[in-house]
């Protein structure tokens, strides 16, 4: 048995079903589940459609599909900590090396000036702010290729909510450094301030990175991953 193209776009549909909301792991879900129906059916001809796909289906046992989708996920998290590491590299190469010295040299004045944690957790503050601005529009987005039917890759969804996930992981985690340290920074030996302009330079070119760098590289990064990713997005 051979299937059509109405078979494939019900397998799609019972992918999704099944809780796969993201294209490519619902294709590589299908490929796989097509296949496995051809040969039940060449070995039991007498079998329809949906009764050789449940016969596919069962094989994935009591959970279904969430095993191949967790592995899904696990690998494409690898993916994106590379990802997040290649941009971050560039910020210690010319001419980007020269931006984040002068970052570094203006936390290190920061950290010397009287009441300089409250000055660093007005920072925090505001950019806790713009994340949340970010996340707002992003679910928009979201919810409105949800409305449209349109297909969503695993990665595509990563730099979406990922990036939030990471910046919120730093801004609570500066705030809490600040906050309950109960640090008067001015009054700290040199090599402190030196160590904290540090740590608080990483933070800041990390949380760019997160939330500004690699959403802006989406489409470049979605291509370089799905070869099939431009087809798919002009159907």
């Amino acid at each position: 048995m051979k299937l059509t193209d109405i078979h494939i776009k019900e397998l799609y549909k019972f992918t999704r079903k099944h809780y796969v909301e993201h294209y490519d792991v619902q294709t590589e879900l299908v490929d796989h589940l097509a296949n496995d129906i051809e040969e039940i059916c060449n070995e039991k001809p007498s079998l329809s459609f949906k009764e050789a796909r449940d016969l596919s289906f069962k094989k994935f046992g009591v959970f279904g599909f969430m095993e191949v989708v967790e592995q899904k996920q696990k690998a494409m998290n690898k993916r994106y900590w590379k990802i997040l590491w290649r941009f971050f590299k560039e910020w210690f190469t010319v001419p980007k090396l020269l931006i984040t010295a002068t970052i570094y040299m203006i936390f290190c004045v920061l950290l010397q000036i009287k009441y300089s944690e409250y000055i660093l957790l007005g920072c925090v503050f505001i950019l806790a702010i713009v994340d949340l601005i970010l996340i707002s529009i992003n679910h928009k987005k979201r919810k409105e290729k949800e409305r449209k039917k349109e297909n969503i890759f695993l990665l595509e969804s990563m730099i979406g909510t990922t990036r939030h996930s990471y910046a919120s992981l730093i801004l609570v985690n500066l705030f809490n450094l600040i906050n309950l340290s109960d640090i008067n920074f001015s009054s700290l030996a040199i090599h402190w301030i030196f160590v904290s302009a540090f740590i608080a330079t990483l933070l800041c070119i990390l949380f760019y990175v997160v939330n500004y760098v690699i959403p802006q590289k989406a489409e470049e990064l979605l291509q370089e991953t799905y070869p099939e990713y431009k087809i798919v997005k002009n159907l």
